[in-house]
């Protein structure tokens, strides 16, 4: 699993992997936070080289990874 403790994350990429949590496509994240899907796709961009992602499964490694530092959060 990916380290994410000192993982910077603002708040539109909260919003962002909330929603890629959910099971969203990047259509889909745009539309609800009335961003384009470019921008999202950007904004995951990102995250993912924060992350240090840099395979395929790229939303679904991310999306684990942010579940289990939710998971350390609520324990």
């Amino acid at each position: 699993m990916i380290e994410l403790a000192e993982f910077r994350v603002t708040r539109r990429d909260e919003e962002i992997l909330r929603l890629l949590m959910e099971g969203c496509s990047n259509k889909e994240i745009a539309g609800e936070l009335h961003i384009s899907p470019r921008t999202v796709k950007q904004h995951l961009r990102g995250l993912f080289q924060r992350a240090g992602i840099c395979d395929g499964r790229k939303r679904v490694k991310l999306a684990t990874a942010m579940l289990g530092k939710e998971s350390e959060h609520a324990a």
